[in-house]
């Protein structure tokens, strides 16, 4: 099970910046449509949140969905003022009000047309912010909100907080082989490590969840000793690297278990419940 725990912070500390990734450790995803499931939040980890928000600490709930994919779970844990962070860092939601407050846009028009001659027959997302995202074809994999299906011309014709590449019949192991040592411009990119569908999901350039959490932290004037971090996938890796103290769930891939101080127990065993509890 390889629960590993390098760095322990005394039994007294209390971290004031809680950053919890959402599908794979808050909740359950569902693992045929996790892009448009709610996913279930056990007891044991909605009791545990409400913890933390009681004795006054951030919960800044950190992940790659879209607002309109966040809104709901705010709602459901009770966070109920602060900030979310979604689409990886790109757009900034105000907790209280469900409102965008901050968002970064890129130009995909050169990343789709490199990524179209590296990834044959791939299919493309785009998010249009608040509203839902442009594609190029309606897949099974749907996003929330509409999609509306475009030529490739109509997908790059307007900047995006988010765009997704889905390699159909394609393993996780050919994408990560055709995209080694490739430079995407004015985005950075990770390839997908849960499952065996090959997805990649591309960023602005200098923006993760790390770098948003970074200078959220600032704009709280939280210490960056008091900061805690919770994630599975390989678009948490800069989360769990910029926390002073990074928790990786038992299931996440072994590149993501090994930029973490800890791994704990997988999402279906209430892993995030253990560390939380521990504290609050």
């Amino acid at each position: 099970m390889d629960y590993r725990r390098s760095v322990t912070p005394p039994a007294d500390w209390r971290p004031r910046l809680v950053a919890l990734d959402i599908d794979g450790t808050v909740c359950v995803e569902d693992e045929s449509n996790f892009l448009n499931s709610h996913g279930k939040i056990s007891p044991a980890v909605r009791a545990a949140i409400a913890a933390v928000l009681a004795a006054g600490s951030h919960v800044v709930l950190s992940t790659g969905r879209s607002m309109l994919g966040v809104r709901p779970f705010l709602a459901e844990l009770g966070v109920a003022s602060g900030t979310a962070l979604c689409s990886n860092g790109a757009v900034w939601l105000d907790a209280a009000t469900g409102e965008v407050v901050r968002h970064t846009v890129f130009d995909p028009a050169q990343p789709v047309a490199m990524l179209r001659e590296l990834l044959p027959d791939a299919v493309f997302t785009a998010e249009d912010l608040g509203v839902g995202n442009r594609t190029t074809s309606l897949r099974e994999e749907q996003f929330h909100g509409e999609m509306r299906l475009v030529d490739f011309a109509e997908l790059v014709a307007t900047p995006t907080t988010r765009l997704s590449v889905v390699w159909p019949e394609r393993s996780t192991a050919d994408l990560l082989a055709a995209m080694t040592g490739v430079e995407l411009p004015g985005v950075q990119w990770q390839c997908s490590l849960n499952g065996d569908t090959a997805w990649l999901f591309a960023a602005p350039a200098g923006v993760s969840k790390g770098s948003a959490l970074e200078q959220l932290r600032v704009r709280l004037g939280v210490a960056e000793a008091d900061t805690l971090a919770v994630g599975d996938g390989s678009n948490d890796l800069e989360m769990l690297a910029w926390a002073a103290h990074g928790v990786a769930m038992g299931q996440a891939p072994e590149v993501v278990r090994a930029v973490a101080d800890e791994v704990c127990p997988p999402v279906t065993e209430d892993g995030l419940a253990s560390v939380l509890t521990r504290w609050f």
